[in-house]
């Protein structure tokens, strides 16, 4: 591609007041509306100063500018360009912004979280294809992650554990913990969030989060087909191997599938599993062994009885289903006897072993909406203020979900793909704002790539109107 005209018969100049550039919120935000984004806040919400004033305005505002792409406060003036203030009320500048969010306390993100989750449950109802499959197996992955921030003057900042190229560090930051709702043909959800410091370990409050997260899905619609199907499934790694956590997914009505820390009772229970039990196992994409360093595709699986947490309020008999790669020798080097490697996870479901395996490593899914918010809202912790971040995990929360639920509306292909996809093809995406027939007309660019699916998101949230 070339330019067509000099640099002598090439100006710019930025002065048309009919032009955005951010075209595609005005179908999300519709979505938002519709499904009762601004009255869920407007009644959970409750500050209680001047600052704090209309939070139903300020929370759609933050959430439409991470929708858009925003990764801290001074990127939400991304709103207030052209003829923005032409589609959209209550567009407030960032110092606004980010003065509100410094009026948040904890008490005040546990009600927003309570929004953010009706919110979620308004989407699935407006949305079906959002949790599509729900009637079968719907899962449940609970995760944290360390948010990385500079200096000392965030409040609750602290040297958590990360890695970084594959390797176990110490990083100063903020703990998040994210649980999500997906099933086998529906890209996760965020169904709760919490902010942590960064000391925190992966389970300190992950009970309640189950809890919370399991009754979100339980409201939108989650395991109401009959059986086998219509089942929730909780997954989480070894850090959320406790007894409080399981007990929460069974008050849930929830079945469990959570990897094991190997202590000297799980190596004994591995022990007395008879050899002729290992059966192969051949994954259909491979899996990367973070101990070797290595790519397989196959292994040996097993199970035995074994009781968890004996001797207390939590102790429970069920499936240990365990997992063996075979090591391979040093190059050069004869094996002298065979040695593995050993993976376990504790369960309750009904699935063959190695069925339940498959099913308990796609917890892995998590990992793509810490990528979808890393690669957004979350690239930043913004305020110094800590209940001000918690808020702004939960707006980002909002944000997903939105944008997932937007893209579900327009064709399966989009309901699965990244955020950034999604934003470069329907948000990012520029029109002239014009008069027509007493309302408001956006003429946008000829030989859009993606017209048609935009079109359709559009005609979705417009006509007929969505029922919240």
């Amino acid at each position: 591609m070339r330019l067509l005209h000099s640099a002598a018969r090439t100006s710019a100049a930025f002065d048309d007041e009919d032009v955005v550039s951010l075209a595609g919120l005005v179908p999300v935000m519709r979505l938002a509306q519709e499904a009762g984004l601004p009255d869920l806040v407007a009644d959970r919400v409750r500050l209680g100063t001047s600052i704090g004033c209309n939070p139903a305005g300020k929370i759609g505002a933050i959430v439409a500018g991470m929708v858009a792409g925003a990764d801290s406060i001074d990127d939400l003036d991304v709103l207030r360009h052209g003829g923005m203030g032409r589609l959209f009320g209550q567009v407030y500048a960032p110092s606004t912004l980010g003065s509100f969010l410094r009026e948040f306390t904890f008490g005040h993100v546990r009600q927003l979280d309570a929004a953010a989750r009706s919110l979620l449950v308004s989407l699935a109802a407006a949305c079906p294809r959002l949790l599509d499959n729900a009637a079968s197996w719907t899962y449940v992955d609970v995760d944290s992650l360390l948010r990385r921030t500079y200096g000392k003057a965030k409040q609750g900042a602290g040297f958590g554990h990360a890695k970084v190229g594959g390797y176990p560090v110490l990083l100063r930051g903020l703990s998040p913990l994210v649980a999500t709702v997906s099933t086998d043909t529906a890209a996760p959800v965020v169904a709760a969030t919490r902010l942590r410091g960064g000391t925190a370990g992966s389970a300190r409050g992950a009970a309640s989060l189950v809890a919370q997260a399991l009754g979100t899905a339980r409201e939108m619609g989650a395991g109401t087909g009959p059986a086998p199907g219509g089942t929730v499934l909780l997954r989480g790694d070894s850090a959320f191997y406790t007894g409080a956590v399981v007990s929460a997914a069974r008050r849930a009505g929830a079945r469990f599938s959570i990897t094991v820390s190997m202590n000297a009772a799980v190596r004994r229970a591995i022990a007395g599993i008879d050899e002729t039990a290992w059966v192969p196992i051949r994954y259909p994409n491979a899996v990367f062994d973070d101990e070797a360093g290595v790519w397989i595709s196959q292994a040996e699986v097993a199970e035995t009885s074994y009781t968890a947490f004996a001797g207390t309020r939590h102790e429970i008999t069920r499936r240990l289903v365990t997992r063996r790669v075979r090591r391979e020798p040093p190059p050069g080097q004869d094996e002298l006897l065979p040695a593995y490697r050993y993976h376990a996870f504790f369960t309750d479901t009904a699935l063959s072993t190695i069925d339940a395996d498959l099913t308990h490593r796609a917890h892995a899914v998590i990992e793509q909406v810490f990528a979808d918010l890393i690669d957004g809202p979350l690239a930043h912790l913004p305020s110094g203020r800590f209940a001000a971040n918690g808020a702004w995990l939960t707006c980002a929360a909002m944000a997903h979900n939105l944008l997932r639920a937007a893209a579900a509306l327009t064709s399966r292909t989009h309901a699965r793909a990244r955020g950034s996809t999604l934003r470069r093809r329907f948000i990012h995406v520029a029109a002239v704002v014009v008069r027509h027939a007493r309302g408001v007309r956006l003429r946008l660019p000829r030989h859009w790539r993606w017209a048609g699916w935009w079109m359709r998101l559009f005609h979705e949230t417009h006509s007929p109107p969505l029922t919240a």
